[in-house]
């Protein structure tokens, strides 16, 4: 019998944490392409990108994302997934009136312009409280569909990013039965932002249970634990059939009071996909589970 695939997600770098925090931290194109290689070569087959100006902002300038994603095509065939949340500082985030800020929504839109074959899709509308600062993610449905309308056209496959359940009945099944996403739906359960997120959920393995219940048909799933739930929760993830999801931009340490880099964070979820008696999916095994290429997508080119 053959072993159970897992596709294993590498998230190095996020729209929050900054190199002050850890200094592993990749935050400009030649880092997080080398962290993603590295990543790669110890079994990730998905690399959900974030990326960051000169001074470390968060951005969803696609020259910077094209910069990043050519630099890693060059060297792996890690599938790409850019980010259409983009991050809490930088580019990303304006004032509004009563001392609140908002994420940008023509800024996340840029997300989708740089030839990746996924892009995350936040179909949800949050309140996040970061350094001070109140600020407002806006996805109404109709946002939403917008994203998933965009994506679609650009054969881009959506990961659906989601904090509650309430984002999976509504806008995301919503979308889904809009027809806006072929099945293999690839949805990704973020657990445990709770304190930065309103309406997020913490992590637990019964609200994991339920998050999972709660899934559409034909979904396949891993789990953002954030930070000291990451590995609790992907072993969770595991057990229920799920796929794996690590990274700086989820927990910044390996232990508690040890900061980790990426390549250790992939390198333990690695062994523990083995010691459970599965196997660390390829790129290539990747796309086939989760229904890649898509129709009209921009095929990669890999020089290996």
């Amino acid at each position: 019998m053959s072993k159970r695939k897992v596709i294993l997600t590498i998230a190095p770098t996020g729209g929050m944490a900054h190199k002050s925090q850890n200094p592993h931290l990749p935050t400009q194109p030649q880092e997080i392409a080398d962290d993603t290689v590295r990543c790669w070569n110890a079994g990730a087959s998905v690399v959900a990108i974030h990326a960051r100006r000169p001074d470390d902002g968060a951005t969803c300038n696609p020259d910077i994302y094209r910069d990043i994603n050519t630099r890693i095509r060059a060297r792996s065939d890690i599938v790409i997934n850019n980010s259409t949340g983009g991050g809490v500082h930088g580019d990303m985030v304006h004032p509004l009136a009563g001392d609140r800020w908002e994420i940008l929504w023509e800024e996340r839109l840029k997300g989708m312009e740089a030839g990746a074959e996924m892009c995350t899709l936040d179909a949800t509308t949050l309140n996040l409280s970061f350094e001070g600062k109140e600020i407002l993610m806006d996805t109404s449905l109709a946002r939403g569909r917008e994203l998933a309308a965009g994506m679609r056209a650009r054969g881009i496959k959506p990961e659906w990013e989601v904090f509650s359940p309430t984002h999976i009945l509504q806008d995301t099944s919503t979308l889904i039965g809009e027809g806006l996403d072929d099945a293999p739906h690839f949805v990704n359960l973020v657990m445990n932002v709770h304190r930065n997120f309103q309406n997020a959920m913490p992590y637990s393995p019964r609200f994991l249970q339920m998050m999972v219940d709660t899934l559409p048909k034909h979904s396949i799933f891993c789990v953002s634990g954030i930070g000291p739930s990451q590995l609790e929760a992907n072993v969770a993830s595991l057990l229920l059939g799920g796929h794996a999801r690590v990274g700086l931009e989820d927990n910044l340490y390996f232990r508690q009071g040890e900061l980790a880099t990426n390549v250790q964070l992939t390198e333990r979820i690695v062994r523990i996909i083995r010691e459970m008696d599965m196997e660390p999916a390829t790129p290539a095994e990747a796309r086939e589970m989760m229904g890649l290429p898509r129709v009209g997508a921009v095929r990669p080119a890999f020089a290996l």
